[in-house]
């Protein structure tokens, strides 16, 4: 008689035990709201964090209709389900976050594959945790995905970047009303150098594009470069040939300094046989430049744009010649090969600021002193943001995150 008690007290415990435990897995509320800050089609279901335990899962149903039938949407295991901390371009920052969970819902199964939601219908949503094998389902809760107009949390990208347009602009007013000082860069002020000392020795001007496509930032600001000298040569009355990598970038160049000769009234002189494309692979392109450099003998080299490999060979074979070396580019690794062989060397920007550095163009150079004061503005925002984290204040740093 004993033993049968002690059994049916163990199994009445055991009773009582087990669904008090999955119990206290169950979450107590759960809400749904349209997922903010997205195209639509989706919304965002949460409950509160509780102390997971072994083998606890988190399953999110869904239903078209108050009365069901409901469809699994989303299945997580407790240790692995998102809190809303982990997106605070969304949901903020905060203990509150941190204590809850959350899983975005965009479609559900269906026996035959699964249905995305549609936009402006309301759904209905239930949470229920499952824990050795046995599950219990919470409360119903409803929501209407929506499309949102505005994505807040790409606010702070809207604020920077229109308090920087502001900035060109009224750098670009500024200078169309008086001279503004940029710091003098020794590649560009020896382009003049370069030009008259081939006008003396009745040489010819070698412009090298390098091997990227017209599309690419670094060939734009050799075409805008390339403008400029062959308005110096037309006035010099001297032979500029440009030799190219590309067909594209050879139909421009041609384009560009067809535009400078007639601008300053040699039209006669231009001759578009000048400019070609002297190889389509790296290193025959580099190989025939190389055999022009050591034939022709030109009185100065002006290598411009993104360089790979080639650029020891050509800057290296061109200072043998003898002749005056200016090279531009925005490639980091080809920087030291340049910097030893070539008389002058524009790193990184200073080769986009060279065609408003030889221009004068006021729209240029507002512009340039515009962006350089938005960078200074930005340092500055840094680098104080950082001084306040580590003072416990990130404030500064949350509005700069990207999200």
């Amino acid at each position: 008689m004993r033993r049968r008690a002690n059994r049916g007290l163990t199994a009445l415990c055991m009773a009582i035990l087990l669904p008090a435990q999955l119990l206290a897995q169950t979450p107590p509320k759960s809400a749904a709201s349209d997922t903010p800050n997205d195209a639509g089609a989706s919304i965002t279901v949460t409950w509160p964090r509780g102390e997971a335990v072994g083998g606890t899962t988190y399953l999110v149903y869904v239903a078209a209709d108050e009365s069901g039938p409901f469809h699994l949407a989303a299945e997580v295991e407790a240790p692995l389900a998102g809190v809303l901390a982990d997106d605070p371009g969304n949901f903020g920052r905060g203990e509150e976050q941190d204590a809850t969970h959350y899983v975005n819902v965009s479609d559900y199964a269906l026996d035959d594959g699964r249905q995305s939601l549609e936009n402006d219908q309301i759904y209905y949503v239930r949470v229920a945790v499952r824990t050795d094998g046995m599950e219990l389902r919470g409360a119903i809760t409803s929501a209407v995905p929506e499309a949102n107009l505005i994505n807040t949390a790409k606010l702070n990208n809207f604020v920077i970047g229109t308090a920087l347009s502001l900035i060109i602009l009224a750098s670009i007013s500024l200078a169309r009303r008086k001279e503004m000082f940029i710091r003098r860069i020794a590649g560009l002020e020896a382009i003049d150098e370069a030009l008259g000392r081939a006008t003396e020795m009745g040489k010819a001007v070698m412009f090298v594009h390098g091997l990227r496509e017209m599309d690419k930032i670094s060939t734009i600001a050799a075409v805008n470069i390339l403008g400029q000298v062959a308005r110096k040569t037309a006035q010099y009355d001297t032979l500029l040939k440009v030799t190219s990598y590309d067909p594209v970038v050879m139909s421009v160049s041609q384009e560009t300094v067809k535009e400078a000769y007639v601008e300053v009234g040699r039209p006669d002189a231009y001759n578009e046989d000048n400019i070609f494309v002297a190889g389509t692979d790296q290193f025959s392109y580099a190989a025939a430049v190389e055999g022009m450099m050591v034939r022709e003998r030109p009185a100065a080299h002006i290598m411009m744009g993104y360089f790979y490999a080639e650029s020891l060979l050509l800057a290296e074979t061109g200072s043998m010649t003898g002749a005056i070396q200016i090279a531009g580019t925005d490639a980091f690794t080809q920087l030291p090969f340049f910097v030893t062989t070539c008389d002058y060397t524009l790193m990184g920007e200073e080769l986009y600021a060279a065609s408003a550095y030889l221009s004068r163009e006021p729209r240029m150079l507002g512009s340039l002193k515009g962006q350089d004061i938005g960078k200074a503005f930005l340092i500055a925002a840094i680098l104080f943001g950082s001084l306040l984290a580590t003072a416990g204040w990130p404030f500064i740093t949350h509005a700069l995150a990207a999200h």
